[in-house]
This record gives C-alpha cells, structure tokens and sequence, in this order.
C-alpha cells in the first residue's frame, strides 16, 4: 500500500473524508477508487459512492477478493442508509464469509453488524439478534462498535427490554466518543434522546396520556387486559391474541376496551368497525358475524357480552383494561413511523419494511403528499420519500479498516 493510499485510509478511519480526497481525487486505480467511493458515502453523495464502488470492484478482478469483498460491504451500507432495502443481500452474506475465511475479522464483523441493522429495519428481530450474537464486539473498530450496540439497543427496545436498551446504548456513546466523530457522535445521542420521547398513547377510565418506552414495559408486566394498537395484538400476562390481519376485529375490540366497563351501541361499533354512517340489515348482519370471530379470537382472555343496546367486554382474570394506541392517529402512522428516521425511503422499501402491499404503500404516500406530511424527489424507480423538514442526523459510512491491499 503506497503512502498516500494508507493517509486517505487513516482520514476516512476518522471521519475526516475532504483530507482523504486532497491525496486520491484524481486517481484511477482499484484502491483509489474503492477510498474515494468511502470518501464521496461519507459527504452524502451516495449515488457517486456507489458508482466509484463497483469501478473499484470491476478493477481489483478476481486475484484480490478481500478487497473486493470490502467494496461490497461499502455497497451494502451505502444501500442500507438509503433504504434500498431490495438490495441482494446474499452478495453481502458471501462477502462476510470471504472477509472471514481471509482473517479480516474486522470488517467482517462490521459487514455482520450492517446485515443485522437490515434485519432489525424489516421486523426480523430473532434473525438480527442471532447474527449479531455472531459478531465478536472487540474486533470491532470504535465506529463500528458503536453501530454494534445502536443495532443490540434496538432488538431491546423493539422487545420493551429496556435496561439492556439502555446498558447499549450507553456502550454505543461510549464507543462514539472513543471513535472521535462528531457526526457519530451525534447520531448515537439523537438515538438516545428518542428513547425518551413518548412512545404511545394509553387509553384507561376515558383519560389519555402519553407513554414512555418504560412505561409501556411497566404496563405489560401489569394484570391489565391490553388491546395493543401499536402492534395490532390483544395481550394478558404473556398471552397474546394476534389481530395483525383482522382490522375490523381490532376496531371492535378497542371501542369495547375504550368504553369498559360500560358496554357499546351497536351503531357506534357499526360506525367504527365499517365506517356505516346509514346501517342497514346487511351490516347488522355483519356485526353479529364479526363479534362471533371476535368472541373466538379471545375467548381465552377475555368474553362478549351482548347486551340491550350492543355488548360489553367482560376480562377474565384481569385487573383492568386499558387500550395502548401509537401517540399520533394518523391513518398512516406506520408510514411516518419509518420516515421519521431522517433517510429517504423508496416505496418498496417501505412496503418490506411494513409487511404491506407496494400498492398500499403508494397510496398512502398519495395521501400524505396530498396532505403536505411527506414529500418526494427523484423519478420512477429512483424515487424517494421523506419527512419534511428532515430530523437526525446522517449515518456515519466508513469500512473499519484499511480497504485496499489488506
């Protein structure tokens, strides 16, 4: 490795990509180009990092599949913070295995590290956990050891664990500081100041308040009979009824939950179960049908009582019963949810991160435009949606370790 190649990778090692470019901006071969592809992630300029990646791959050929294992992590971070979530996740797999069968430990720990933030950003919470249990943390460099322990904080958080959320994240400032780069630095603190923030919204008795992350952790370790509209469940003491593909279920469960221990109307469970602003026979009919599957769906928790005006939840064995709803109400919160993070996401990954038809997502982000809640730039596939304005910061990309040359 010549001198200027290893002062460009010593720059970018400490965030420090301008310094990098002055020694490598006008070079054209495989090292240079693999630093200045780093280089131009780390500016924000991901659609020329991502061009000077694959002429890095193309150059170094065959013979040296380290390095091009390297680039291919770079590639797979790069299309990770832009949430391209399409993105053949099975050249990184196989360039983790290379990395490893070579003795690079580092970076492939580090590539180990982006695959489990994929997982955690889809819902794959038992996948990431196993893969960053793979991981050896101290062969990680400062940098990416933080990124190890936002990813260790987040499975915990998404689990209500929230004193191994908080150890994390600790180790992830920590590691931060140790890492010496401001924009790290700030990221890894905006992430800690979320966990702060309300979480969701509990409807108890006719009273509203705001959550925590602790709190709901709290509330699940109570007797309570909790209709979870955050996650689309019916829970008790470890016992959960899954409503994720019966929306007109959940409707029906949270306005009986809301109104406990008094029953509710037939027209108004109509109204909120179907919209029907005019019921007729047919959705009578419906209401009967739909409060059978209901009463099926959580006989083991909890019965429905028919009464002169409509029906009652009546809880077995709990101590109450209260209903856990996201902070907003907007219709597509989940949406906003996932654009809150400050990236741009394109539709489909919007649509693998939701689990929901690409269609569904569409229309939704129709909606949201229409509203002025998100915007959008770029056309056709390369497309991408955001929240205007745009919170955080932006992620860090740097390899861990020297890229060309070994």
């Amino acid at each position: 490795m010549d001198s200027l190649i290893a002062a460009a990778a010593r720059f970018l090692a400490v965030g420090d990509p301008l310094s990098a470019l002055k020694r490598i901006a006008l070079r054209d071969d495989a090292p240079a180009l693999a630093l200045r592809g780093i280089a131009m992630a780390q500016l924000g300029d991901l659609v020329r990092a991502r061009e000077l990646l694959k002429r890095a791959v193309r150059a170094f050929g065959s013979r040296d599949a380290v390095a091009r294992a390297r680039c291919v992590v770079a590639e797979a971070e790069i299309a990770l913070v832009s949430r391209e979530l399409t993105w053949p996740v099975g050249a990184l797999t196989k360039a983790r295995g290379v990395l490893a069968r070579r003795g690079d430990r580092l970076n492939a720990a580090h590539a180990g590290c982006i695959e489990a933030r994929r997982l955690l950003l889809i819902g794959r919470l038992e996948e990431a956990g196993r893969l960053l249990a793979e991981v050896d943390p101290p062969a990680l460099s400062p940098a990416s050891r933080a990124g190890y322990e936002l990813a260790v904080a987040g499975i915990a958080m998404r689990r209500l664990q929230m004193r191994p959320a908080r150890a994390a994240m600790a180790r992830a400032q920590r590691a931060a500081r140790a890492a010496g780069i401001a924009a790290l630095e700030a990221e890894v603190e905006g992430v800690a100041q979320l966990m702060g923030e309300p979480a969701a919204r509990l409807i108890s008795d006719g009273k509203e308040q705001l959550l925590s992350l602790e709190e709901v952790e709290e509330l699940f370790a109570t007797d309570s009979l909790i209709i979870d509209a955050c996650r689309n469940v019916i829970r008790q003491n470890g016992t959960v009824v899954s409503l994720a593909t019966r929306p007109v279920l959940l409707a029906l469960a949270q306005a009986l939950a809301e109104a406990w221990p008094a029953d509710v109307p037939r027209d108004v469970l109509l109204r909120r179960a179907f919209r029907a602003r005019h019921a007729d026979e047919s959705h009578r009919a419906r209401l009967r049908v739909e409060i059978g599957r209901l009463r099926s769906e959580i006989g083991p928790l909890a019965q429905l009582v028919a009464t002169e005006r409509g029906f009652a939840l009546r809880p077995q064995g709990a101590d109450g019963v209260v209903v856990l709803t996201p902070t907003t109400q907007e219709q597509h919160a989940a949406v906003l949810a996932l654009l809150a993070d400050g990236e741009s996401w394109s539709s489909s990954a919007l649509a693998i991160a939701l689990a929901v038809s690409p269609r569904s997502v569409q229309r939704a982000l129709s909606q949201l435009s229409e509203a002025g809640k998100v915007q959008s730039f770029g056309q056709g596939r390369a497309r991408r949606w955001m929240r205007p304005p745009v919170p955080g910061f932006p992620t860090t990309l740097l390899l861990p370790g020297p890229l060309p040359g070994g």
